[in-house]
């Protein structure tokens, strides 16, 4: 109301001044909104980033026990030595993290837990290198975590949100499958077992969260639909573990397509987000 009453009687005070001083802060508003939105939109993109290691660090340690036991063992081999490359550059992308105050702790931590996973890559996976293996992917997968979480703090974005929840499942379809392998190979203690229980659970949950969410565009919406056509083979093939021979080859095979299958499309599902989102902010201006 104050906005309308000075432009109502501008003309009789002749207030030159105010009006000359007034025209580059009307045109400073849509400047500063497109700055955010901007930076919101690579915030979007880092927290994507830093979700991606999430899910890579449960991912390789699936592909290395999958070789160690022999299940598409020259398959998993040529998997993870794609994969590498997609990892290092990741942590490109994210470098810029490394000098934030706030945030070089846990993104070099993350790194160099990065290294030492790398380095393991090239051994033999036997009993005990599939075990250390596991425990350097676990840590990574928890400093990751923290790290799209500092991230996601350095500023707002809407799309924050989906992008945890995408990610974070993504990563638990892959430590479910690894669970499931480690299970499949022999490792069936009631640690392993409820640690599976534990993570379908989540992960079923989560789905349907997300499925859920109001903010899905029709685009979105039909990637998330995709990953929960590959979640009915590989909830079949976890529900049955118990009732079959430790060596059922067709349900671990299930498990290991429909795993690459969801993070296929779980990572659609982020990217998909982070395109409205920019989509939105066009459509606004």
């Amino acid at each position: 109301m104050r906005r309308s009453g000075m432009s109502r009687f501008a003309f009789p005070f002749v207030l030159v001044p105010f009006l000359v001083v007034s025209i580059p802060v009307v045109h400073a508003i849509p400047q500063a909104t497109a700055v955010k939105a901007a930076d919101s939109g690579q915030i979007a993109q880092d927290i994507a980033s830093a979700g991606r290691l999430r899910m890579q660090s449960q991912r390789l340690a699936k592909l290395y026990l999958q070789a160690g036991i022999g299940l598409k063992a020259g398959q998993a081999r040529q998997q993870i030595d794609a994969t590498i490359g997609d990892v290092d550059a990741e942590f490109v992308r994210l470098a810029r993290y490394g000098r934030k105050p706030n945030v070089q702790r846990v993104y070099a931590r993350s790194e160099a837990l990065w290294q030492e996973m790398r380095g393991a890559l090239k051994k033999a996976p036997d009993t005990a290198a599939v075990e250390r293996f596991n425990q350097i992917s676990d840590e990574m997968m928890v400093h990751t975590g923290k790290l799209a979480m500092l991230i996601e703090g350095e500023g707002e974005t809407p799309v924050g949100r989906l992008l945890d929840l995408s990610s974070r499942l993504n990563m638990l379809s892959q430590r479910l499958a690894r669970l499931y392998l480690q299970a499949y190979g022999g490792n069936q203690t009631q640690g392993v077992l409820v640690d599976i229980e534990q993570a379908r659970k989540e992960f079923a949950s989560g789905l349907l969260e997300l499925d859920m969410a109001r903010e899905n565009s029709l685009a979105s919406r039909d990637a998330i639909g995709l990953a929960r056509n590959q979640w009915v083979f590989f909830d079949s093939a976890i529900r049955e573990l118990g009732k079959v021979e430790r060596r059922e080859e067709r349900a671990a095979q299930n498990v290991v397509s429909s795993s690459e299958r969801i993070a296929q499309v779980l990572d659609q599902t982020s990217l998909q987000y982070i395109k409205d989102f920019a989509e939105g902010v066009r459509s606004a201006r």
